[in-house]
């Protein structure tokens, strides 16, 4: 690789190289590598990222609802996930994006911290509530400018995206969870993922638990050693 690194290389095509030669040498290292690339592979659409929330959640011991419709005070709400632990309860809004560079903004808590507090008007009337703690909270795959970050500290949003909080972040969570997306396989193809996705998986454990999801997409059973043997090792199983 060393004599292939030239002046003016790109962060990019270092990336490339690197993963390529994990992949030759361990797939599941290289499955690991493009851990963030594999969340952007979540979409196009949002849903497969608030599964993945959702899942990572109820991992750290949350009582979770993904893509459910609130009542709030004045309008419903459709809400990413909700969640519960012992006396707390959470509004939680997934903002996914499919590729770098795009971060999430102020404008992002502040629409979210409006629908929240319309929604904590109500859960405050439910039996028992009265005495709870009530918190919106904002998960993304990318970042927050500093402005969305003075804001949702100042009105008392959580916010998750990559690298932040320091101790909390998305890539930290997943870390500790050891719960990875199926998009890190290295041993199924683009459109594979997409099937899988689009039949409700989004977990590298779903196939380890779940081996006849491959042949439910279509995959070639002469592959589904190789594909589990990847998962297995990626899951620590």
């Amino acid at each position: 690789m060393k004599s292939e690194l030239k002046d003016g290389i790109t962060t990019k095509e270092i990336y490339k190289m690197a993963f390529s030669l994990l992949r030759k040498s361990s797939r599941p290292s290289a499955a690991r590598y493009k851990l963030k690339k594999a969340i952007y592979e979540l979409g196009p659409s949002g849903f497969p990222f608030e599964k993945y929330i959702g899942a990572i959640l109820t991992n750290e011991g949350f009582d979770t609802k993904v893509g459910v419709t609130v009542r709030g005070n004045c309008v419903n709400h459709e809400v990413s996930v909700v969640a519960q632990k012992d006396d707390k309860h959470f509004m939680i809004e997934c903002k996914f994006h499919h590729r770098q560079g795009i971060n999430c903004n102020v404008k992002i808590p502040l629409y979210i911290q409006s629908r929240f507090l319309d929604v904590e008007q109500q859960w405050v009337k439910r039996k028992g509530h009265e005495i709870k703690f009530h918190q919106g909270w904002i998960f993304t795959n990318t970042r927050f400018t500093s402005d969305a970050i003075k804001f949702g500290n100042c009105v008392g949003l959580q916010l998750v995206g990559w690298n932040y909080p320091k101790n909390g972040s998305l890539n930290q969570r997943i870390d500790e969870s050891g719960l990875h997306p199926l998009t890190c396989l290295t041993t199924i193809t683009n459109s594979e993922k997409q099937k899988l996705l689009n039949n409700g998986s989004v977990l590298c454990m779903e196939l380890c638990n779940q081996p006849k999801l491959l042949k439910k997409v279509g995959i070639n059973e002469s592959r589904h050693k190789k594909i589990l043997d990847e998962a297995h090792e990626l899951c620590g199983l």
